[in-house]
């Protein structure tokens, strides 16, 4: 089942969002050569308690920490470690706070100082499909609207999408219905209403799509070994179209 959204509620939600926000600032801030990832976990949870809100990740389905920290060929739900980060590295954070009964979800993938010519070429136009699909959350469009715009743009760029994971509604629950892939044909899917609230979030690959999970039961690797960058904005479909709840 969807669950339609009130303008309330939206607002409501929108605090979160910014909390999320804000704390994905700071840490992109605080992301340079020698700091490591449980260092960022730390600054996290201190700045979410700062603003009375709770992380979503921890101690989700098990999951131990606030932060998901995926370096380099990491897809996704890395867990924070004491390895420094060294230039040249990049690192996906993807980060979710509960308050007020609702959810708030995003993720950057964030250069290490100074990176690579095709390193920075995938951020971008990872970064660049995120908004690409965006654009697609309008009522009366498609659901796979929004997965087209993505994988078309980033196929057109040389690289793949992964196709294991996907975006989702988002609301009262960390996941809600509809799941959003990022992979389809445009006019499909259910319909796209006003109120819908939907974390999109464009997680490419280098190389090859596949992807496979590490012993941990969590952290996801691309399968060939390549880079991979994730980006995420919690969205809400509006009368006015696509409301970005979590950009500062």
């Amino acid at each position: 089942m969807i669950v339609l959204k009130s303008l309330r509620e939206i607002e409501r939600m929108r605090v979160p969002c910014q909390i999320v926000a804000e704390v994905l600032a700071l840490l992109k801030e605080k992301t340079v050569p020698g700091v490591s990832t449980l260092e960022l976990e730390d600054i996290a949870l201190k700045e979410t308690k700062k603003r009375k809100a709770v992380p979503a990740f921890k101690g989700y389905a098990g999951f131990p920490f606030a932060l998901c920290c995926s370096p380099n060929d990491r897809v996704i739900h890395g867990m924070p470690n004491s390895t420094p980060l060294e230039e040249g590295d990049i690192l996906s954070i993807d980060f979710g706070v509960l308050y007020d009964e609702f959810y708030g979800d995003a993720a950057v993938t964030i250069p290490v100082a100074s990176i690579g010519a095709e390193a920075t070429r995938l951020l971008r136009v990872t970064e660049e499909s995120l908004y690409k699909g965006i654009e697609q959350a309008v009522s009366g469009g498609r659901l796979f609207d929004i997965s087209s715009a993505v994988q078309t743009h980033v196929e057109n760029a040389g690289y793949s999408v992964v196709r294991d994971f996907v975006g989702h509604g988002i609301g009262k629950r960390l996941h809600e219905e509809p799941q959003v892939p990022n992979y389809g044909l445009a006019g499909r899917g259910v319909q796209l209403k006003t109120g819908m609230v939907l974390a999109i979030e464009p997680m490419v690959n280098k190389g090859d799509f596949a992807v496979k999970v590490l012993g941990d039961g969590w952290t996801t690797v691309t399968a060939d070994g390549s880079l991979s960058a994730h980006f995420e904005h919690t969205v809400a479909i509006t009368a006015k179209g696509p409301d970005i709840l979590t950009r500062l």
